[in-house]
């Protein structure tokens, strides 16, 4: 359920969005595996939108589900992977036969040293899609090392058990990047050092966009100046880095607008706007209406 905080000032009760934290048991590596579940949205373990302060990798091996994921709705099949990113906001809709696993996990699972090109972040900073088709020849491969990790989990913690859950959740997320980018090929004259930048600004902006909006922020950040940042980033996605920057600041005040009942005063404050206008007018700009109008037409 929903929970509630009060408001200190007005004295009002403050919906917010219940957040999802790993068991105490398994502080860094989760897995549950289903078999054959069928349910509504009434009747789901989770039922209402939620966040999770880990990541999760949601494995569909058979069925038919809808996941709604930032209140877009995506449809899970056969041999799916489906990414949530620590701090979306999701729900399973409606699930039918389906079989698999969800695998949690926290961010020092995901190996980011110097030496290693293994640097998966940017699956979970916001630039993948949230389902991939898995090869129906690689499938097997997947539930099996699902199934490994599962019983690494069941096993006593020992000297090595935090590195054989970091090099068996790494295979899967190394598949899962190789179908992400042969599902999605570089245009042309696109430079692979631009995509590697375009991850690396990515994580630094998934850190920071609520505390700062300045190009030259990101720029000091990443060691570059403002002009390298702007003609890389816009090379790499055809954007430059201040609309970046402000997709990934209106993508928080509408998951807030949305699933929240903060008042637009309390989003902006949230995200780092001191003017309560000025984040209206952004907003407006940005999705064409008001943020009162669209919270009122979507539904929570």
């Amino acid at each position: 359920m929903p929970s509630h905080s009060r408001n200190s000032r007005s004295g009002r009760h403050v919906r917010q969005l219940p957040v999802d934290h790993m068991p105490v048991t398994h502080p860094t590596l989760h897995v549950t595996q289903f078999e054959n579940a069928s349910f509504v949205c009434t009747a789901c373990p989770v039922p209402s939108p939620h966040r999770h302060a880990f990541h999760e990798l949601i494995w569909t091996e058979s069925g038919t589900g809808h996941h709604l994921l930032d209140g877009e709705r995506a449809v899970v099949g056969p041999n799916t992977v489906m990414l949530v990113e620590r701090g979306q906001i999701h729900h399973f809709e409606q699930g039918r036969n389906l079989s698999g696993a969800i695998v949690c996990f926290g961010d020092e699972l995901l190996h980011d040293g110097p030496a290693s090109s293994a640097n998966l972040k940017w699956l979970f900073t916001g630039s993948a899609v949230p389902a991939i088709e898995v090869p129906a020849e690689d499938a097997a491969r997947v539930g099996a090392v699902i199934h490994a990790l599962a019983e690494e989990t069941r096993r006593p913690t020992d000297t090595r058990s935090a590195d054989v859950h970091r090099h068996l959740l790494l295979s899967l997320l190394l598949w899962v990047e190789r179908w992400h980018e042969h599902d999605r090929p570089q245009e042309h004259g696109q430079d692979e050092s631009d995509v590697v930048f375009h991850r690396r600004f990515r994580k630094v902006l998934e850190r920071d966009f609520t505390r700062h909006h300045e190009v030259g922020h990101y720029a000091d950040e990443l060691g570059v100046t403002p002009g390298a940042l702007w003609r890389t980033l816009s090379r790499a996605t055809g954007s430059p880095p201040r609309v970046l920057i402000t997709e990934r600041v209106m993508l928080e005040a509408a998951r807030l607008l949305r699933f929240t009942e903060l008042t637009v005063g309390e989003i902006a404050a949230r995200i780092g706007v001191n003017d309560p206008l000025y984040l209206s007018r952004a907003f407006k700009r940005h999705y064409g209406e008001s943020p009162l109008a669209y919270r009122e037409r979507l539904p929570r």
